[in-house]
């Protein structure tokens, strides 16, 4: 059974050695809507943090260049905040260490100014100019306005296990820790995107709320979720249903586990998990992302002994963002990680050879990229 909440797993882990070299990021999408024409457009907000004890009062940039010729690693919080499709953006905000307050026990909390988040909230404001985006291309961030105040509710959980449970987080034995207290949540408030009002409701937002750390971050990346299903046979809609697919190449210590994937499927109370780590139910999985001229394209196909499943999503990349991060030791490898929200795509589920389920999903949250592509 994955559908186990765990706030202590959502507390910050910045302990240990991975306080000087490791990252913390809290990730939350969902769809609003805005207030004078119902246009849905999706968002994000991701609060991120870096290497607290190299901090200082001000923000350290990894990608600074006589920062990156000392060798100098980063240290901050950054708020990530950013939208989908049509005029698609994505805005940083630092801070420095000694600007953060950061609950370490659970429920967790990160703040810093008017920048606030927790299990059940968050609110803030990003506002970056051409000027400074032009002039710091440290900050890795394109230029627009983000403000927004909302509730959130995380209602069905993936706990992916004994991987990241409260042992593997004290060795740190894996270089990339996933857990999603919320992969089907709900948001509710306003959010403001460039002077113009999107009204978020827990209705039809298809929110999701999930929390990585570790070391570094894995290659090839893949990310897929959604909670917007539909039955493709009956046409109804699957309301108490959501799916979540991550991974790509976990490293326990320094041992790469080549094209492993996470995935937990919950349709209408019923759970089906294909999970690597859980060696006994013999997961074996295939996967593969690639880029045409207007689309990026993902399949999955995991089979356990007794169950198969067979995920196909595309989403436009005019919608996509090409999203920053750089790791902890100020190294930018990921320099073509596609990130979206508007993917769609079909769920294929069998029990041994008979088709059990054919899902419809849209609003998929997506995400696909390798090191060194250019």
């Amino acid at each position: 059974m994955f559908n186990k909440h765990d706030i202590k797993r959502d507390t910050c882990q910045l302990k240990g050695r991975q306080a000087k070299k490791g990252y913390d990021w809290w990730w939350h999408s969902f769809t609003a809507y805005n207030k004078i024409t119902g246009e849905a457009k999706p968002f994000y907000i991701e609060f991120f943090l870096c290497n607290p004890k190299l901090g200082r009062f001000r923000p350290v940039y990894g990608q600074l260049k006589e920062n990156q010729e000392k060798g100098i690693r980063p240290s901050y919080l950054m708020v990530n905040v950013g939208a989908w499709g049509k005029n698609h953006c994505q805005l940083h905000r630092f801070f420095g260490w000694k600007q953060i307050q950061v609950n370490y026990k659970a429920p967790f909390i990160v703040k810093a100014e008017d920048c606030f988040l927790t299990e059940t909230e968050t609110y803030g404001d990003v506002d970056v100019s051409q000027e400074e985006a032009n002039a710091h291309p440290e900050y890795m961030s394109d230029f627009g306005h983000i403000k927004w105040n909302l509730k959130i509710r995380k209602d069905i959980a993936y706990n992916v296990g004994y991987g990241a449970s409260a042992l593997f987080r004290k060795l740190q034995l894996f270089e990339m820790f996933w857990h999603a207290e919320g992969m089907k949540s709900y948001f509710e408030g306003s959010i403001f995107y460039n002077d113009e009002e999107y009204v978020v409701r827990k209705e039809d937002c298809y929110g999701y709320s999930d929390k990585n750390w570790g070391k570094d971050f894995t290659s090839p990346w893949v990310w897929l979720s959604s909670n917007n299903l539909v039955n493709k046979r009956s046409g109804r809609r699957l309301y108490n249903s959501v799916f979540d697919i991550g991974g790509g190449r976990p490293k326990i210590g320094f041992i790469p586990l080549n094209r492993k994937l996470l995935s937990a499927f919950y349709i209408e109370g019923k759970e089906y998990e294909f999970n690597f780590s859980k060696f006994w139910t013999f997961t074996r999985t295939k996967f593969e992302s690639h880029e045409t001229s207007e689309e990026i394209l993902w399949r999955v196909e995991q089979k356990t002994w007794r169950k198969k499943v067979v995920v196909e999503v595309s989403c436009k990349k005019e919608d996509m963002l090409l999203i920053n991060y750089e790791s902890p030791d100020g190294k930018k490898r990921h320099n073509r990680l596609w990130n979206g929200g508007n993917g769609k795509g079909t769920i294929y589920l069998y029990k041994g050879k008979k088709l059990i389920e054919e899902i419809w999903a849209e609003n998929i949250g997506c995400e696909y990229g390798e090191y060194n592509r250019k």
